[in-house]
């Protein structure tokens, strides 16, 4: 998902060597196009960032006969985000409801669908589009995350895009846990990461207890998406995200009478400091300035530009 917000502000953001803590962060209400709300978690005034997630976008679930969720065209049903630039980041998509058509500037197009991995990877440059599907179920409950690349791979690294239909599970203490990305209670992703990352979605049942192993290494938080949980003194609820730290070999998180279902995210603390303006990471005010120069000469021509190319199979104009 684009950052559709029309008046950026341009965020400066690093990572943390945070020792073992319990902390809460609450959401910020983002109104993007006409109608659809989303949860932003990160970046947040106390977080900017956990490893190398940089941003954390949850959205639903929602109705989608009930909403327009459009950039600046009514009555469109669902989801509807024209063409959009990246830079030097991979962009994370999962969905707990719905179906997204994706489409990009290296060819790629897929669905989106619960319980499967689809991750982008920018390089210096790529452009997308995400659309719901004519067909698309009723309901549409997701989060798209972004992944900051580290400087010596961002702007060398080819743009690329990657479906995982068969993620990894593995069935712990009452938990079903589904590794989207690095490693998890011993079990490993096939999705491609450039820095230690861990990400995945975990279902505990009510009232069960699940003692998560942890790298000491890494830091990491948990985003409920459904249900709620206890985790040291703290209480999350739906569409709040509990920040755990690092320095811990495992965690308890504890389900509610009703269970719970979480994103676990986290990853070996983020030391580069970065620049993130509407869809661009960069590390410079300059880096930031050049590639929305270029975005927007690309889409000026029917053809694009060598770094943000048109997205093939997308009938409609890209995002200004």
């Amino acid at each position: 998902m684009s950052d559709l917000e029309k008046n950026p502000a341009e965020v400066v953001c690093t990572g943390s060597d945070q020792g073992p803590v319990f902390e809460l962060l609450e959401p910020r209400e983002v109104l993007l196009g006409r109608s659809t709300m989303v949860r932003r978690l990160l970046p947040n005034k106390n977080r900017r960032m956990v490893g190398a997630w940089c941003f954390v976008d949850h959205y639903g679930p929602d109705e989608l006969d009930r909403r327009v969720d459009s950039y600046d065209a009514p009555g469109e049903r669902g989801m509807l985000v024209p063409p959009h630039p990246h830079t030097s980041l991979q962009t994370v998509s999962w969905l707990f409801e719905g179906e997204i058509e994706h489409r990009d500037s290296v060819g790629s197009h897929a669905l989106v669908r619960p319980g499967e991995l689809n991750i982008m990877t920018a390089g210096d440059g790529i452009a997308h589009s995400e659309v719901s599907t004519p067909d698309a179920p009723p309901r549409l409950h997701g989060a798209q995350l972004w992944v900051a690349l580290p400087d010596a791979v961002r702007t060398t690294t080819p743009p690329a895009f990657n479906a995982y239909a068969d993620l990894p599970q593995v069935d712990l203490a009452g938990a079903r846990i589904t590794v989207m990305i690095g490693t998890v209670a011993g079990v490993t992703s096939p999705a491609p990461a450039y820095t230690q990352l861990v990400g995945a979605d975990i279902t505990i049942e009510p009232g069960r207890t699940l003692p998560l192993p942890l790298a000491p290494s890494n830091e990491y938080a948990v985003l409920v998406v459904d249900g709620s949980l206890t985790v040291g003194h703290l209480t999350p609820s739906f569409g709040e995200l509990a920040y755990l730290g690092a320095g811990r070999d495992t965690v308890d998180l504890v389900a509610s009478d009703n269970g719970v279902r979480l994103l676990l995210l986290g990853g070996e603390p983020f030391t580069e400091e970065l620049v993130m303006w509407w869809n661009f990471i960069g590390r410079t005010h300059e880096d930031i300035v050049e590639a929305r120069t270029a975005w927007q000469s690309a889409i000026t021509t029917t053809t694009g530009n060598a770094r943000f190319p048109t997205v093939p199979g997308y009938d409609g104009a890209p995002l200004p």
